[in-house]
Protein backbone atom coordinates (compact mmCIF):
# COMPACT_ATOMS: atom_id res chain seq x y z
CA UNK A 1 0.00 0.00 0.00
CA UNK A 2 1.45 3.39 -0.87
CA UNK A 3 -0.09 5.14 2.14
CA UNK A 4 1.51 2.95 4.42
CA UNK A 5 5.53 3.51 2.49
CA UNK A 6 4.60 6.90 2.91
CA UNK A 7 4.03 6.94 6.68
CA UNK A 8 6.70 4.73 7.53
CA UNK A 9 9.17 7.76 5.25
CA UNK A 10 7.33 10.42 7.55
CA UNK A 11 8.43 8.31 10.75
CA UNK A 12 11.41 7.45 9.50
CA UNK A 13 12.79 10.99 8.15
CA UNK A 14 11.08 12.29 11.72
CA UNK A 15 13.15 9.84 13.47
CA UNK A 16 16.46 11.40 11.39
CA UNK A 17 15.50 14.83 12.36
CA UNK A 18 15.24 14.12 15.77
CA UNK A 19 18.98 11.80 15.55
CA UNK A 20 20.11 14.85 13.89
CA UNK A 21 19.09 17.90 16.08
CA UNK A 22 20.30 15.61 19.00
CA UNK A 23 23.72 15.55 17.36
CA UNK A 24 24.21 19.15 16.83
CA UNK A 25 22.90 20.03 20.54
CA UNK A 26 26.52 18.18 21.87
CA UNK A 27 28.29 21.05 20.38
CA UNK A 28 31.32 18.19 18.90
CA UNK A 29 30.43 18.76 15.20
CA UNK A 30 32.84 20.70 13.02
CA UNK A 31 31.84 24.16 11.46
CA UNK A 32 31.62 22.05 8.07
CA UNK A 33 29.93 19.24 9.85
CA UNK A 34 27.54 21.37 11.46
CA UNK A 35 26.57 23.09 7.97
CA UNK A 36 25.94 19.56 6.74
CA UNK A 37 24.22 18.48 9.11
CA UNK A 38 21.80 21.95 8.93
CA UNK A 39 21.46 21.58 5.52
CA UNK A 40 20.07 17.92 5.66
CA UNK A 41 18.15 18.67 8.78
CA UNK A 42 16.53 21.30 6.46
CA UNK A 43 15.92 19.23 3.59
CA UNK A 44 14.24 16.32 6.40
CA UNK A 45 11.85 18.88 7.29
CA UNK A 46 10.76 19.90 3.93
CA UNK A 47 10.19 16.49 3.16
CA UNK A 48 8.11 16.10 6.53
CA UNK A 49 5.92 19.56 6.31
CA UNK A 50 5.36 17.99 2.12
CA UNK A 51 4.30 14.10 3.83
CA UNK A 52 1.61 16.49 6.65
CA UNK A 53 -0.09 18.81 3.76
CA UNK A 54 -0.54 15.79 1.64
CA UNK A 55 -2.72 14.24 4.45
CA UNK A 56 -4.06 17.09 5.57
CA UNK A 57 -5.23 17.07 1.81
CA UNK A 58 -6.34 13.64 2.36
CA UNK A 59 -8.53 14.60 5.04
CA UNK A 60 -10.26 17.45 4.05
CA UNK A 61 -11.44 15.69 1.06
CA UNK A 62 -12.61 13.41 2.68
CA UNK A 63 -14.76 15.40 5.68
CA UNK A 64 -15.51 17.80 2.13
CA UNK A 65 -17.39 14.55 0.64
CA UNK A 66 -21.25 14.66 1.19
CA UNK A 67 -22.32 11.10 2.68
CA UNK A 68 -19.97 8.95 0.95
CA UNK A 69 -16.54 7.93 2.58
CA UNK A 70 -13.55 7.23 0.46
CA UNK A 71 -10.13 7.99 0.41
CA UNK A 72 -9.28 9.89 -2.08
CA UNK A 73 -4.89 10.15 -2.47
CA UNK A 74 -3.60 13.42 -3.24
CA UNK A 75 -0.78 13.08 -5.33
CA UNK A 76 1.87 16.26 -4.54
CA UNK A 77 3.52 16.97 -6.94
CA UNK A 78 7.47 15.61 -6.83
CA UNK A 79 10.34 18.41 -5.46
CA UNK A 80 13.68 18.33 -7.22
CA UNK A 81 15.26 19.68 -4.64
CA UNK A 82 17.58 16.45 -4.05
Amino acid sequence: MPTKKKSVDFEQSLTDLEALVTRMEQGELSLEESLKAFEQGIQLTRECQERLSAAEQQVQTLMEQQGQISLEPFDAPESDTE
